[in-house]
């Protein structure tokens, strides 16, 4: 390991606090359950691990190395954007890693108030089941992690089979946007860019899929090996990205639910994770819970809009809390019922998992699988009531699924219980493209299949927790979805 320049990594004007909270973590002892640290300074973010540290500024163009490695030296979003390379080397350490886009997403994040003093990334390999982690983790800066698959398919798609290129979800909005008939020049304020080179405009029906935490290799090879027929029935009309969509960080769920839908990052929208502390209000919030996903939109900056806004023509967002102009909402519906409990409330209510016919029963024992099950098969319901028939159905559709991120956490990206989801959420959507058929509807609908960030297989063997570290420093903090430290607070 490089000698320790300590005083490279500090920064003017901050607290000894943040100084001596950097050491802690950045210690060779957690060098197994810390990848990196990252904390910004005026004009840059600064990145550091127990191998050295670099500094990043917006444009993303350049970095320069404080000492040590850079920890965000690689950033090629089609690292491991096979399954054989995913499979071959598991959960990779730093120095073989990838995090695409490191300075421009680190640059979002920070930007908000809402934003931690130091947010800390997870080794892939970290298990944490006493603070909520899973077999299956996402949340990381790194390429797996952050990886979430995108294919388009139907009339006007230009691109066909599997290509080797990459895009953002933030071009997730401007993209179903502009198929949906929007001009560009609105759409350039955004973060994201729409991918005019694989889509004509002006599709007369759009269906945005979100199968949330999707593993892209997982879905890639499962579609290829007929596991996924309505999957691969798409993509024979259509085409993949090998490097997928890149989450922006952290790679968690209403993060990048919002990021997709409103086609910029958490520094503009600012929901800066599924749990923060917010200073201007001292107090903690935590939008994705099942007890407040319908109040999402409540904490949206002022002045940030949906796509559902910018499309002239009904629009209809199922099961998804990101809603905001939509005219359909699945949360409209739970908000205008004024149940306290929100999505809670109805649970009783939903279809029962265990006659579920598109459901994989083996898994459906467990709570989360059921629950998750429940949900989905209330949003096919909804699918084919708003597509009864095809002159009735919206412009703009956005179907979220939940099941698939339930089972990849179950078991992790590979496990029976992913695959499983997949299969159950495949069957799903073949019987809403079933349905399409029926109605007339297949020829003259592109769809988008995308998810909000990856998945990645823990290690049960790699354990510990960095707090331990922080309070045997003396250093005063509060940690926030395990990785967002206030400090001070």
């Amino acid at each position: 390991m490089p000698d320790r320049d300590v005083s490279s990594v500090r920064v003017s004007g901050r607290s000894a606090n943040l100084e001596r909270a950097v050491e802690a973590l950045c210690a060779e002892q957690l060098a197994g359950i810390v990848d990196l640290v990252a904390y910004p300074e005026p004009g840059a973010v600064v990145v550091a691990n127990s191998d050295g540290a670099s500094r990043l500024f917006p444009d993303g163009t350049v970095a320069e190395r404080l000492w040590g490695a850079d920890p965000v030296a690689a950033q090629d979003p089609l690292a491991f954007a096979t399954i054989e390379g995913e499979r071959a080397d598991p959960s990779p350490p730093n120095s073989r890693n990838s995090y695409p886009h490191a300075a421009v997403r680190l640059h979002s994040l920070f930007a908000d108030p809402r934003a931690p003093d130091i947010a800390v990334v997870h080794t892939g390999r970290h298990f944490w089941p006493e603070r909520g982690g899973h077999l299956g983790e996402h949340g990381s800066l790194g390429v797996v992690q952050s990886r979430a698959p995108l294919l388009l398919s139907g009339p006007g798609i230009a691109g066909r089979g599997l290509l080797s290129r990459a895009a953002r979800v933030v071009d997730i909005a401007p993209t179903m946007a502009w198929l949906s008939g929007v001009d560009l020049d609105r759409l350039s304020e955004l973060d994201g860019s729409a991918l005019v080179d694989l889509a004509e405009r002006g599709a007369p029906r759009v269906v945005g899929l979100l199968w949330d935490g999707a593993n892209s290799n997982s879905l890639l090879e499962l579609a290829g090996s007929g596991e996924l027929p309505a999957v691969a029935r798409l993509l024979e009309s259509g085409c993949a990205l090998a490097g997928g969509a890149v989450a922006e960080f952290p790679s968690v769920t209403l993060v990048n639910h919002t990021s997709a839908l409103t086609g910029v990052g958490p520094g503009r929208h600012g929901i800066v994770h599924n749990a923060y502390f917010d200073r201007a209000l001292d107090e903690r919030v935590v939008p994705n819970d099942s007890g407040n996903w319908h109040r999402a939109m409540d904490w949206l900056r002022p002045g940030v809009s949906t796509v559902f806004e910018w499309v002239d023509g009904p629009t209809a967002c199922v099961n998804d809390p990101v809603d905001r102009g939509a005219d359909y909402s699945t949360f409209g519906l739970i908000r205008d019922s004024r149940e306290s409990g929100g999505a809670n409330a109805f649970r009783s209510s939903l279809p029962d998992p265990r006659e579920d016919r598109h459901a994989t029963q083996e898994f459906v024992a467990d709570g989360d699988y059921a629950w998750s099950t429940q949900v989905d098969a209330a949003g096919l319901s909804q699918m084919l009531g708003l597509w009864a028939t095809f002159a009735a159905a919206p412009r703009l559709t956005w179907w979220n699924t939940t099941l698939t991120d339930t089972g990849h956490h179950n078991g992790g990206p590979h496990s029976r219980s992913a695959h499983a989801a997949l299969r159950d959420a495949d069957r799903r959507l073949g019987a809403f493209l079933d349905h399409l058929d029926r109605v007339g509807g297949m020829d003259d609908t592109v769809f988008l299949l995308t998810a909000d960030h990856g998945s990645e297989g823990a290690d049960p063997s790699c354990r510990g927790d960095w707090d331990e570290a922080l309070r045997e420093a003396g250093i005063a903090f509060r940690d926030e979805a395990y990785g967002f430290l206030y400090l001070g607070v």
